[in-house]
C-alpha cells in the first residue's frame, strides 16, 4: 500500500511538468509550420500604422507618416506593415536606397513574403540596380508555383525601368574652395 501511494505521489509531481513540456513542444513545433506571419500584431502598432497609411495618402503627409511608422516600430520592431510603410514613404521622398534597407529588414523577419520581395525589387529598379532586382524576381519565381501577380508586376517594372547612365569623371564639375586671402582679391 505504501509503495502504491508513493508511486501516485511521484506521478502527481511529474505530471504537471510533463504536461507543460509537452504543450511547449507542441507550440514550438507548430510555430515552425505556421511561420512568423501568423503571429498577432500589437494593437498599438496597428493603430499607428493605420494613421501612417492615412498620412501617407495625403500630399504633404510623408513626414507625419514616417513618424507614425517609426513609432509603430518602437512598439513592435518586427511589424511588417510599419517597415513597408517606411519603405513606401522613403520612395515617396525619392530615397530608393533607404526603401531597399527597410525591405531588407522586413525580409529578415518574413523571408518568403512575395509582396516584400516585389517591393524590394521595385525599389532596386528605382535605384537602377537591375541585377539585384532580377535576383528578387528569381526568388519570387521560386516561391510561386505558377505565375503570380507579384512576379508579373516586378517583371514589368524591370522591363520598363530605366537605369541612369553612370557618371564619368569628366561630367563632375568641381568648384574650387577659396582660402580667405584668395577671396579678397
Amino acid at each position: 500500500m505504501i509503495r502504491t501511494r508513493q508511486m501516485l505521489e511521484l506521478m502527481m509531481r511529474l505530471t504537471p511538468p510533463t504536461l507543460a513540456l509537452s504543450a511547449l513542444l507542441l507550440v514550438v513545433s507548430s510555430v515552425g509550420h505556421s511561420g512568423t506571419a501568423m503571429r498577432a500584431r500589437n494593437p498599438v502598432a496597428v493603430t499607428l500604422t493605420l494613421a501612417g497609411e492615412t498620412a501617407l495618402a495625403q500630399p504633404q503627409g510623408v513626414n507625419t507618416a514616417i513618424d507614425d511608422f517609426e513609432t509603430a516600430l518602437a512598439v513592435d520592431p518586427t511589424d511588417r506593415v510599419a517597415l513597408v510603410g517606411l519603405a513606401r514613404a522613403s520612395l515617396a521622398q525619392g530615397l530608393p536606397g533607404k526603401a531597399i534597407r527597410y525591405y531588407r529588414e522586413a525580409l529578415g523577419y518574413y523571408p518568403n513574403d512575395l509582396a516584400l520581395l516585389e517591393g524590394q525589387g521595385e525599389a532596386l529598379v528605382a535605384k537602377g540596380a537591375f541585377t539585384k532586382a532580377n535576383e528578387s524576381l528569381a526568388k519570387i519565381r521560386a516561391l510561386c508555383l505558377t505565375s503570380c501577380p507579384e512576379q508579373v508586376a516586378l517583371s514589368n517594372a524591370i522591363a520598363h525601368g530605366t537605369a541612369q547612365p553612370p557618371i564619368s569623371a569628366a561630367q563632375i564639375k568641381i568648384n574650387p574652395v577659396l582660402t580667405e586671402g584668395e577671396a579678397k582679391n
